[in-house]
């Protein structure tokens, strides 16, 4: 179980406590350098940390780097896990899937967002790409053969699912994962959907992803 964070304190307690199982190994939060208690409560909860270089991308692979399970599997801190995650994955990966990803639930109460979630678990089952907030999770062997994640300020997720499809079956579990509205809260249902489809278009257009990180900051 790999969590990486930045600035997650008021989260990532309840992230590590959904990640708990008897299958699960270890659980490592990957921290970015956090300027609040992540790192501490991440420890009190139970979890080891590795702190470094700021960059899910780079907090991630730092963090795989020192992972000793079979399957790793990458939850962002402001996302909790169903309750039967663990026999889930262990079932998917008997199959012969070389990794896979969670539906998705958006936590907010604004209706739109339910509407917003069923689309990306559409498109996901269809084109067999998904992102990060769907909790992704894929075969240690088969991870250090793609050699990890890009290193790349963002789309690191969708470069990395695209990745994994080439080298074979990736389960589409229906379990849901339930991840914070904040990002639709704060932008706006309409404007954050419109964002996130014109980055991901310029991304598979081929722009560069420093400039696509650049696009998203000046959103705010």
């Amino acid at each position: 179980m790999i969590i990486p964070a930045l600035n997650e304190a008021a989260r990532i307690e309840r992230t590590i406590a959904s990640a708990r199982s008897p299958l699960v190994l270890e659980t490592i939060v990957a921290d970015g350098s956090s300027s609040d208690a992540t790192a501490e409560l991440a420890r009190a909860a139970g979890a080891s940390v590795v702190v470094g270089t700021r960059g899910r991308a780079y907090q991630m692979n730092a963090a795989a780097r020192v992972a000793t399970g079979d399957v790793l599997l990458f939850l962002h801190a402001d996302t909790t896990l169903p309750p039967e995650f663990a026999p889930a994955i262990a079932a998917a990966i008997a199959a012969g899937s070389v990794g896979g990803r969670f539906d998705v639930q958006i936590d907010s109460a604004q209706r739109a967002t339910a509407v917003v979630a069923a689309f990306m678990n559409l498109r996901s089952r269809l084109s067999g790409i998904f992102t990060g907030d769907q909790a992704m999770f894929v075969r240690r062997s088969v991870f250090e053969v793609m050699g990890g994640f890009a290193p790349v300020p963002l789309m690191e997720d969708l470069d990395f699912a695209r990745r994994l499809g080439r080298r074979g079956p990736v389960a589409a579990l229906r379990q849901r994962v339930r991840t914070s509205g904040r990002r639709w809260e704060s932008r706006g249902v309409t404007r954050t959907v419109l964002l996130m489809w014109s980055l991901r278009a310029a991304f598979y257009l081929g722009v560069d992803p420093h400039e696509l990180a650049r696009r998203y900051r000046q959103v705010g």
